[in-house]
């Protein structure tokens, strides 16, 4: 090589590629901080995080076991149906004809009866009459006792009729008499009076029931009692129902022969 190109390879014009020093270059000293601020630390600035080695090696979250509270899923195969016997739904379907058609007859029962209104017959009596009362011994009396039953039937659009009419007569809780009436039958709106004769033939009365008797004559006050059992039917149209009425009457006489009807009180009831 002669000294001409030598000295054109060293020249300006060429240019070689740049060669890196292998060492860093040292950075900038900071500048000293002054001695009334060195106790409190500089903040790093937001572009420099520093980490720690230690903390490098940890992992990111805390280990924690894992625990499975869920149960295990359990699997149910579902059986397979059996068909419903047809007379299962035979029976079914009676039943509910049978639950409509008593639906139905009970609101026809309660439309006939609002329409109606059905009342209950009465018992009286106007006029009643005591002709004899002896004892023939301290115990055992003896008396003749007329009145007349009074039965009215209330109601505008029923018929009724008694089955069963039963009249019995008591002093003082005793039984001293009874009497059995024929049925009949009753329209509506009427009347019907029935002439009763009860006989007591040496009936038996305990002692203060009979002492109780022979004061009430003496003080010419005499009580009976009589109680009415009656069984009713009642009429409308095709439909007809039954049921016991009860009646009672008190009676206030006069002392026999000439034993009169001074007072009384009756009620009817179920």
């Amino acid at each position: 090589m002669t000294s001409s190109e030598s000295l054109s390879f060293f020249s300006p014009e060429y240019t070689s590629p740049k060669m890196f020093p292998l060492t860093p270059s040292p950075l900038p000293t900071p500048p000293p901080v002054p001695s009334h601020k060195r106790g409190v630390p500089k903040p790093s600035p937001m572009n420099q995080i520093v980490v720690s080695k230690h903390a490098l090696n940890q992992p990111l979250t805390p280990e924690i076991p894992f625990e499975s509270k869920t149960k295990p899923v359990q699997y149910i195969v579902p059986r397979q149906r059996k068909r419903t016997n047809p007379g299962v739904w035979l029976v079914a379907i009676l039943c509910m004809i049978f639950c409509l058609l008593l639906i139905c007859f009970g609101i026809v029962t309660l439309v006939i009866f609002l329409s109606i209104k059905p009342r209950n017959p009465l018992f009286d009596t106007s006029n009643a009459s005591l002709s004899l009362i002896y004892l023939d011994s301290p115990q055992y009396m003896n008396g003749d006792f007329t009145f007349i039953a009074n039965f009215t039937n209330p109601n505008r659009k029923l018929d009724v009729r008694f089955e069963h009419l039963d009249i019995e007569l008591y002093f003082s809780d005793s039984l001293i008499a009874t009497q059995v009436l024929q049925p009949f039958t009753q329209r509506r709106h009427e009347t019907r009076l029935i002439p009763v004769h009860m006989i007591s033939s040496l009936v038996y009365l305990p002692p203060i029931s009979a002492f109780k008797l022979q004061k009430q004559v003496l003080s010419n006050r005499v009580v009976y009692n009589i109680r009415g059992t009656f069984k009713v039917r009642a009429n409308i149209g095709l439909i007809h129902y039954s049921y016991w009425l009860h009646g009672r009457c008190q009676l206030e006489m006069t002392s026999p022969p000439a034993g009169a009807l001074i007072t009384h009180s009756c009620r009817t009831k179920r």
